[in-house]
């Protein structure tokens, strides 16, 4: 908490500069000034986390390596938006935000719906003898299970606050909500090559539709970010925690694009069909 007062306090002057240009400003400008706001508040903290990692620009970063500059980014974002809030005269509770105990309940449905939709997709992948369960790496789990739990839960509920708070809600001011929840997925799926190109590029359709899902759940949940939130935290954390534990391996027995290439559930038709379905249960509530 007190790095976040200290950041706020800092970028005040900042705030009090962009007031008179942003007050009355489109929509479009609004994004473009956030986005850059963002990433230049970001940058000396990524250029001195780069020089303590001595990275090289001619090697790719490791795991290791993008997590700092993944959460010293995520928790910016709060910061830079609610510096957009005061400019633009809004709140957090205009973006989906609002604190009370049923935006912990929607935390809680989308959590167990997206562990639930993911628990279906791959018991189906089981039962056809695309993949098989690596039983000698659950002792790795009790070491990784909280962090990256931690992780996720700061990772979906930032993206949710930017993309299914803020910039689909500044959208809704010019488009209908369907037309706004195909830009702002957009955005969410194009803004995902920033960290990997070779492998997101076959995700690009399937973050898209996980974009217009997460869009469905704020619908669902009446304007609030909980379910939305919850889904999004689930996914992350157990395709990580998979992920990070080598907890599944392919057989072969089909394409990859039916299980995912480059093992991305998202880059194949089951994880398509898993996010399509979580849609239905979505359209249900």
């Amino acid at each position: 908490m007190f790095f976040l007062f200290v950041l706020a306090n800092f970028f005040q002057p900042s705030v009090n500069t962009l007031l008179p240009f942003l007050e009355n400003a489109s929509v479009p400008v609004v994004l473009m000034a956030f986005f850059i706001s963002w990433v230049v508040c970001w940058f000396p903290i990524a250029a001195i986390s780069a020089i303590v990692m001595s990275w090289q620009p001619t090697k790719p970063l490791q795991p290791e390596q993008k997590l700092p500059l993944i959460v010293t980014l995520y928790l910016l974002a709060p910061i830079v938006l609610w510096g957009v809030i005061l400019i633009c005269k809004r709140s957090f509770a205009d973006y989906g935000l609002i604190l009370s105990i049923s935006l912990l309940g929607g935390l809680g449905v989308g959590f167990g719906l997206g562990l639930f939709s993911l628990a279906m997709m791959f018991t189906v992948q089981f039962g056809l003898g695309w993949c098989e369960f690596e039983k000698s790496n659950i002792k790795l789990l009790p070491s990784i299970l909280l962090p990256i739990l931690l992780v996720a839960l700061l990772v979906g509920g930032v993206e949710e606050l930017v993309f299914r708070g803020f910039i689909l809600t500044e959208l809704e001011r010019d488009y209908p909500v369907w037309i706004a929840a195909v830009i702002s997925s957009c955005i969410f799926a194009v803004l995902h090559l920033v960290w990997e190109q070779k492998e997101t590029l076959p995700q690009l359709p399937g973050l898209w539709l996980m974009g217009m899902m997460l869009v469905m759940a704020r619908i669902a949940d009446k304007g609030s970010l909980g379910i939305a939130w919850g889904l999004h935290a689930a996914l992350v954390w157990a395709i990580a925690t998979i992920d990070t534990a080598q907890l599944i391996t392919y057989t072969g027995k089909v394409s990859e694009w039916w299980t995912g290439k480059y093992k991305k559930p998202l880059a194949g038709l089951a994880g398509v069909f898993c996010v399509l379905g979580t849609g239905l249960v979505l359209l249900l509530l």
